[in-house]
């Protein structure tokens, strides 16, 4: 479905700006127009076909005090005040509405304060909360082996490398601790599709895994089927190599991972597409919780799925950290693995809960609350590498309310951009 993907999202993605552009333009072309149309198309463009809201114009706070405002008002917040700020900064050299821009610029500034000085600054924070995060990752805390294998997309499915990549996973899994006072981890989390055969087919490779795990259970990443349907998975290993839970991936990629509109070409007899008969991947049931047993509940996230905040916010209870498992080979050396592992940050801060990020070929890293990586493997390195699983804070304002508090003020800037415009028609009218 490559193909699909490199034309159909790039065009699709395009149509939402040139809807917001023309949206501004109908209101009047004002300032409030522009920031209200195009915050409402990165809203739109977060849900439309499963949504992709991949660098949201909100994201350039990810390495700011500005981004722990996240905990408040989510990744939609972070969109508005850099539409405001870009918008500031236009008006600053207005001559007729200076103040407006000065006035925006400097409530931006306030904001970037009360980040730095209340929520806590990236990557320093105050002195008194980096103390706090040095206690969140204390000698008590559980310890997680992060397996990263670094297997090339063009090689991952070699059958000649096939095995090769496995038996370097089964390595990573076996070696000792390089902490005495901790010779193995608490829990093992291999990537994305880490086996490259089908779950159906896997119990030879899954008693290897237990066995290189020797008493320590492990999540993986793996494929499976169902009748016709193909399903991209995360199982939990006991410590008994004894399968405790599957998670099936919901969050699909649109036309990289299914086709929309796929179920519906096939009632034309256009099946190749159709999730139903083989073509691209099934969605599961949705965001479910994971029971790891001492290490508590984890809400496991594959690939993508941490680029949705809504997705984590319908859980169906609160998890005691994010588990996301990825295979980010697909993007070589650019910049998706970095883009990728930004916005793993923010779903942290947003939710006040610690992540693991378990990548194929990395970054793989463990990120506290605060949205700072604690401990990593760099993009293109094979290893593994042990770190503490930083504690929970309470519940951010944006965990208990979600999207809808953001999504009122937007559209309540766009009704109100849309009544000034109505009101200068008239006065533009009576004026004739």
């Amino acid at each position: 479905m490559a193909p699909f993907a490199l034309v159909g999202m790039s065009a699709g993605l395009a149509l939402f700006w040139a809807g917001a552009g023309a949206l501004t333009r109908v209101m009047g072309g004002t300032a409030l127009a522009f920031i209200a149309s195009f915050a409402l198309v990165e809203v739109a463009r977060s849900y439309v076909l499963t949504g992709f809201p991949w660098a949201l114009v909100g994201h350039i706070w990810i390495d700011t005090p500005v981004v722990h405002m996240a905990a408040l008002v989510g990744h939609h917040g972070l969109t508005l005040l850099a539409l405001a700020a870009a918008t500031g900064l236009v008006l600053l050299v207005s001559p007729t509405r200076r103040w407006w821009g000065a006035a925006s610029l400097a409530a931006i500034a306030a904001v970037a304060i009360w980040g730095g000085l209340v929520a806590g600054d990236r990557p320093g924070a105050t002195r008194a909360q980096a103390a706090d995060v040095a206690s969140d990752t204390a000698s008590d805390r559980p310890v997680i082996r992060m397996v990263q294998p670094n297997a090339p997309q063009h090689l991952k499915w070699d059958r000649t490398m096939i095995p090769v990549f496995f038996q370097r996973q089964i390595d990573y899994t076996a070696a000792p601790s390089d902490n005495p006072d901790q010779p193995r981890p608490d829990l093992v989390i291999w990537s994305e599709t880490a086996l490259s055969v089908i779950l159906e087919n896997a119990q030879p490779e899954l008693e290897a895994i237990a066995l290189a795990a020797g008493g320590v259970p492990v999540v993986l990443g793996i494929q499976r089927f169902v009748g016709q349907r193909t399903y991209n998975s995360a199982l939990y290993l006991d410590q008994g190599g004894v399968i405790r839970a599957i998670y099936d991936k919901h969050q699909l990629v649109p036309f990289g991972e299914y086709m929309p509109f796929g179920e519906v070409m096939a009632k034309f007899g256009i099946h190749g597409m159709a999730a139903s008969r083989g073509g691209g991947f099934s969605p599961g049931p949705g965001a479910r919780l994971m029971d790891l047993g001492a290490l508590g509940a984890a809400l496991p996230l594959i690939c993508y799925e941490a680029v949705f905040p809504q997705f984590i916010n319908s859980a169906p209870d609160r998890p005691d950290f994010l588990m996301q498992i990825t295979n980010d080979a697909w993007f070589g050396a650019l910049s998706g693995p970095y883009q990728h592992l930004a916005q793993a940050r923010l779903r942290a801060v947003e939710q006040g809960l610690p992540m693991v990020r378990v990548a194929n070929t990395g970054v793989s890293a463990m990120i506290d609350p605060l949205g700072r990586v604690t401990a990593s493997l760099p993009l293109g390195v094979a290893g593994w590498i042990d770190a503490p699983l930083p504690a929970p804070r309470p519940a951010t304002l944006y965990a208990r309310t979600g999207e809808w508090p953001m999504l009122a003020i937007i559209l309540g800037l766009l009704l109100l951009s849309a009544g000034v415009h109505r009101h200068a028609q008239r006065q533009a009218a009576r004026a004739k």
